[in-house]
């Protein structure tokens, strides 16, 4: 019975001080969300287990090969223990409860997480290789950067236009698949102004760990702010081919693969674009002029650049106006 008493002892100071070795590691990023409570309550509690069942299992083991191992001039066998049909019972009956109230406890925080807000903000957000794009439907908004207000539930419906993503905001917790041919969806509560990052959590082509876009979540006020910002430069933009040419770069997420600064990114940058002499992978030099831009947006394989060749770009069938608007917008880019 004494060394009952000891192993039981140490694997309860052992559990303690593991436990309290990796919550100090603070291995959970920010909580910045209302669904990031019941997350990290039920994390707490799987880190508990963890600790438990760690020393359960190697207290004893190490204990057993101090205490009991074979002394020197030790030539019997040893002790012959026969089944101990209590503790089987036990160690059966005992680890089905647990699993029972873990299974009670996964629920209860999945219910948290979905609980649904009739009054939900809804974006819709478009994800394609590899960029993501915001929409504010009942604003007319498309952004690059996705603005919420604090303390009040999103709801973002989400699609794909390529392959799948996955809209993972490591302070939110909540994670997403974003499916080809379906509308998923991420409901979240933000309770703490600042910014983050919206990153892809699943690997969608070459420039996956690249698929990053602000998360700014603001006070009502500046979020108000925002929103009444961007509607005035929606309005002029659409006064200007060049505007409407923006827009419709920013709508189907160009960003994600050209620059505007001259930095290379999946595809050749926009910046000086226009009129320059282009490179192609076949060895012939072409202007970049209205009929290359065209075709390039057309059929991205027909004229692929020197350096960014396999093209991993789709075509895109935007009509003529369409293309001529963002030739106007690249005309910019100086």
């Amino acid at each position: 019975m004494g060394h009952f008493l000891v192993v039981g002892i140490l694997v309860i100071v052992m559990a303690v001080f593991t436990y309290i070795g990796l919550d100090a590691a603070g291995l959970m990023p920010l909580q910045a969300s209302a669904q990031a409570v019941s997350i990290d309550w039920l994390w707490n509690w799987q880190l508990i287990a963890i600790s438990f069942l760690f020393s359960l299992i190697v207290v004893p083991m190490v204990y057993s090969l101090i205490v009991f191992r074979r002394r020197k001039g030790e030539t019997g066998d040893g002790e012959h223990i026969e089944g101990n049909t209590p503790l089987e019972i036990a160690w059966t009956v005992i680890p089905l409860f647990i699993v029972l109230a873990l299974a009670y406890m996964g629920a209860y925080s999945l219910g948290e997480t979905r609980r649904v807000d009739p009054n939900a903000l809804v974006i819709e957000v478009k994800a394609r290789q590899f960029a993501w794009t915001f929409e504010y439907p009942e604003y007319g908004i498309v952004s690059n950067e996705l603005h919420i207000p604090v303390n009040k539930q999103v709801l973002l419906k989400m699609e794909s236009a390529d392959v799948i993503h996955s809209f993972w905001v490591p302070e939110f917790r909540v994670k997403q698949d974003v499916v080809p041919g379906r509308v998923t969806e991420y409901r979240i509560t933000p309770t703490l102004i600042g910014s983050y990052k919206v990153r892809c959590a699943e690997l969608c082509g070459s420039s996956h760990a690249y698929m990053e876009s602000p998360v700014i979540v603001d006070s009502n006020t500046d979020y108000t702010a925002w929103i009444s910002t961007q509607e005035k430069i929606a309005a002029e933009a659409a006064k200007t081919p060049e505007g409407q040419g923006e827009r419709l770069t920013v709508r189907n997420g160009c960003i994600g693969c050209h620059s505007l600064d001259g930095s290379r990114m999946t595809g050749p940058t926009w910046f000086n674009l226009y009129g320059s002499q282009v490179k192609l992978e076949d060895g012939r030099t072409v202007t970049a002029d209205d009929a290359f831009i065209a075709e390039s947006i057309l059929d991205p394989k027909a004229t692929e650049v020197e350096g960014f060749a396999p093209t991993v770009m789709p075509p895109y069938p935007l009509t003529d106006a369409e293309i001529a608007n963002i030739i106007a917008y690249l005309k910019t880019l100086k």
